[in-house]
This record gives C-alpha cells, sequence and structure tokens, in this order.
C-alpha cells in the first residue's frame, strides 16, 4: 500500500512529520488562516475606524468631561451615529448612547449632551 503523499495547505511543499500536519511551518500557517478571514477581518476593521472616529470626535468636543452640542456639529465632523459600542438606560429612562468611554444623550431638537463614563477611565 503506497502512502499518500501530503502538502502544505498554503505553499504546497511535501510535509514531513506527522501523518495529521497541514502547514509546513507557523508562517505558513497564518499566511492560510489570514486568506481565509480577510473579508470578515476588513469588515471589523472598517467598524472599528468608525468606532474609533466616533469616540475622536466626542472626545474633542468634551475636553470637561461633561459639556452640549448639536447634531450639526457632529455630523459635519463625520460623526455617524448609526454605530457605538453600549447603550446605557438610566432609572429615569434616559438612554445614553458609548462610544467606548465617550457618550452623548439626545436631547430635545437636534441637541446632545456628551458624557465620559468614568469606570473606563
Amino acid at each position: 500500500m503506497e502512502e499518500a503523499e501530503n502538502t502544505c495547505l498554503d505553499c504546497g511543499k511535501t510535509l514531513f512529520g506527522r501523518i495529521d500536519k497541514k502547514f509546513c511551518n507557523d508562517s505558513c500557517r497564518n499566511a492560510h488562516y489570514n486568506k481565509l478571514n480577510r473579508v470578515s477581518n476588513n469588515h471589523v476593521r472598517q467598524i472599528n475606524r468608525i468606532l474609533k472616529k466616533n469616540r475622536d470626535i466626542l472626545a474633542q468636543l468634551n475636553p470637561d468631561d461633561t459639556t452640549k452640542t448639536k447634531e450639526k456639529i457632529l455630523t459635519r465632523l463625520g460623526f455617524n451615529f448609526e454605530y457605538y459600542t453600549n447603550v446605557y438606560t438610566t432609572k429615569k429612562g434616559k438612554t445614553y448612547f458609548f462610544c467606548y468611554d465617550q457618550g452623548y444623550l439626545p436631547l430635545e431638537g437636534d441637541n446632545y449632551t456628551l458624557v465620559v463614563k468614568k469606570e473606563y477611565v
């Protein structure tokens, strides 16, 4: 009975050693799985860029931990209201939206209160 020759799933080189070996080295293993996950990783990176930009905008407008601003100012700076990391609802029913430690509370009209979540700092 002839043994089947195993080849590296990434580079195609002949494998030696364990019969269940799939890659010739760590570089090939990493490269293979990076190729498989490229699309999902790119999507995650894109969302993280949006979240970081949102956080940076809130931090820029709120240097003193609490302030007020207008929706048009946030929008002009490129803030994307569809992306946030978590939501906090108070006992009184007010809903704060956070991008990591920086948050905002929608008020009447196009006004917003900006806050910093202290437990992250």
